[in-house]
């Protein structure tokens, strides 16, 4: 069985087991992709980590598709396996009218700091997070320097002098 299939069969899992956790599942590239609803989240990683063995969460990170995008936010959650050493990518897409998305500190405890760079970046708020605010940029920063509409040579809020 290839590498595809496998993963496949993880999604197809999901989806049996928690129809509502799915809205599309896209393979492409050898790699598979799991649409999930932003109320599921939670209960999607939780099913992964604990029924699937996907036990780590490798990266959280947030993609802005453009300001005249709708839904214009991604949030990706890729997963790892130790178990049966696979790969496979949760995926969650936001408005700019609504950019909330639950935590999901409590399944892996690394999407504290992972959700913190996304909301610094992007500007994503992960309702629930024990501690959502700037990690990167100082706490008065104005704007999320990741987002497509961001001035492309940024602003220049500190003088040197």
């Amino acid at each position: 069985m290839s590498n595809t299939e496998v993963l496949l069969e993880f999604a197809q899992k999901l989806k049996s087991e928690k129809p509502e956790c799915v809205t599309e599942i896209v393979e492409a590239f050898g790699e598979v992709t799991i649409f999930v609803p932003r109320e599921r989240i939670v209960e999607a990683c939780r099913f992964m980590k604990e029924e699937q063995g996907f036990d780590m969460l490798a990266d959280l990170c947030g993609v802005d598709r453009g300001p005249e995008e709708d839904p214009r936010f991604e949030v990706n959650y890729h997963l790892f396996s130790t178990r049966h050493h696979k790969r496979i990518r949760l995926k969650v897409l936001l408005s700019e009218d609504d950019p909330h998305v639950s935590t999901v500190t409590m399944v892996w405890k690394t999407a504290n700091w992972h959700e913190r760079e996304t909301y610094d970046m992007f500007g994503i708020i992960f309702d629930g997070h024990p501690d959502l605010r700037r990690i990167l940029l100082p706490s008065d920063f104005d704007g999320h320097p990741l987002r497509k509409d961001y001035p492309l040579r940024g602003y220049e809020p500190y003088s040197l002098t």
